[in-house]
């Protein structure tokens, strides 16, 4: 009797109340640890804050300095060009080596050598190839062995190359996610389809492009949108290569906002940098998943 009466208050309860209840303590976590921080961070890029002297309102007088700053508008073009690269090439590769790799007997081994490096963390991989990429490190000295040593040069020390150079550096170390949802994806297209398809006259790159594809499209957008994210936000593979240098030319905004914030210790501009890092993730992301979902119900 206890146990029905139970029952029935429970079904009595608004399902929106029920919602709410189990809702309630993760909205409260996310605007605690992520809208309180970027709010104070808002108010404070609209200050002049050195965090020696009491912050003053300025208003907007530190957006209109950053969008005068040469250095600024570089480091948002290495942004540019660091998200161009983060979300076609980990895709494209991971993709290439899991379906080329997948039918060969040893294939296992072969993406083995690009997953391993994912767990690497990015000061890791930074270490390890400013050792390889610097004058005289072992990329020129075996360029050097080969008789190639005019190709030899400062692989860090101009731009763009310092940039595109880091950019590669960024795809070895995590292509092996990409790699792992695809081999994941590939496993699961039905082979019914596969073989329709073949019986339709489909062959090599057409079965593929045509019939397999088509399949991992959840895929591609899980790995596409981990890409975004991750390359508009680097930061620690560039600290470590480069430290954003020579001068400020390999910065991109991450960058670009730590050096001003805890390097030159200016706050306000810091601050600035922050949120229109922020804003730019929120919106791409935004737009980006948008215009993922109308094709997936269509699908």
């Amino acid at each position: 009797m206890s146990r029905a009466t139970s029952t029935r208050s429970r079904s009595t309860v608004p399902l929106r109340v029920q919602n709410a209840t189990f809702l309630g303590p993760a909205v409260l976590i996310v605007g605690v640890l992520l809208l309180v921080p970027f709010v104070l961070t808002t108010y404070q890029s609209l200050t002049a804050d050195n965090g020696l002297e009491p912050a003053t309102f300025i208003g907007f007088d530190n957006y209109a300095a950053l969008m005068r700053d040469a250095g600024f508008l570089h480091s948002l073009l290495n942004t540019v060009l660091w998200t161009a690269g983060a979300v076609l090439l980990p895709a494209s590769v991971g993709l290439a080596i899991a379906t080329f790799t997948r039918p060969l007997r040893f294939g296992r081994i072969f993406q083995l050598v690009f997953i391993v490096p994912y767990a690497l963390s990015g000061v890791a991989t930074g270490t390890i190839w400013s050792f390889l990429l610097s004058t005289e490190g072992s990329i020129n000295a075996i360029l050097g062995e080969m008789g190639l040593g005019e190709l030899a040069r400062g692989w860090l020390l101009t731009w763009p190359t310092n940039t595109l150079v880091m950019i590669g550096v960024y795809v070895w170390q995590v292509s092996g996610v990409a790699v792992i949802l695809y081999l994941v994806g590939l496993d699961s297209v039905p082979r019914e389809t596969v073989e329709a398809g073949q019986l339709d006259g489909a062959r090599g790159a057409s079965l593929f492009w045509h019939i397999i594809f088509p399949q991992l499209r959840a895929i591609t957008v899980v790995v596409v949108g981990i890409s975004l994210t991750n390359g508009l936000r680097v930061f620690d593979l560039i600290w470590v290569l480069t430290g954003g240098g020579p001068g400020q030319v390999s910065e991109a905004l991450a960058v670009t906002m730590y050096r001003r914030t805890f390097v030159l210790g200016d706050y306000g501009v810091g601050s600035a940098v922050a949120v229109i890092l922020t804003v730019i993730v929120v919106i791409t992301s935004w737009i980006y998943l948008r215009a993922q979902m109308p094709r997936r119900r269509q699908a």
